[in-house]
C-alpha cells in the first residue's frame, strides 16, 4: 500500500524559506511521477510543482518559478520542495502526489496523495 507522508510545514515570516519533503513508503518511487499541490482556505487544489520518474524533468507553476524548486532522492524514497522567498499569498495546505506514469502529469490526476503539510506565511 502506497503511503506519502510530507512534513517541514511551519510558520514563517515573508522573504523566509521552507523545505518540505515527503516520505514514500510501499512503493518503487523510481516508476512513479510525483508532484507538490496546495490548497488555501476557500479555494481549489492547485499545482504547484511536478517531477518525472527519475528526476530530469521538471515543471514548476509561473508564480513560483525561481522561487521553489522540486527534487526527488529515489534512493530515499523522499520528494522535496524547497522553497525560498515566501509570500503571503503562498500560505496553504501542501500536499505530495505520486501516480505511476512516465508522463509529468500538472493536473489533479495523481493516484496517490498525503495528508498535507500546513505552510502559513506571515508579513
Amino acid at each position: 500500500q502506497v503511503q506519502l507522508v510530507e512534513s517541514g510545514g511551519g510558520l514563517v515570516q515573508a522573504g523566509g524559506s521552507l523545505r518540505l519533503s515527503c516520505a514514500a513508503s510501499g512503493v518503487t518511487l523510481s516508476m512513479y511521477a510525483m508532484g507538490w499541490f496546495r490548497q488555501a482556505p476557500g479555494k481549489e487544489r492547485e499545482f504547484v510543482a511536478a517531477i518525472s520518474r527519475a528526476g530530469g524533468r521538471t515543471y514548476h507553476q509561473d508564480s513560483v518559478k525561481g522561487r521553489f524548486t522540486i527534487s526527488r532522492d529515489n534512493a530515499k524514497k523522499e520528494l522535496y520542495l524547497q522553497m525560498a522567498g515566501l509570500k503571503p499569498e503562498d500560505t496553504a495546505v501542501y500536499y505530495c502526489a505520486a501516480k505511476n506514469t512516465i508522463l509529468v502529469p500538472t493536473t489533479i490526476t495523481y493516484d496517490y496523495w498525503g495528508q498535507g503539510t500546513q505552510v502559513t506565511v506571515y508579513s
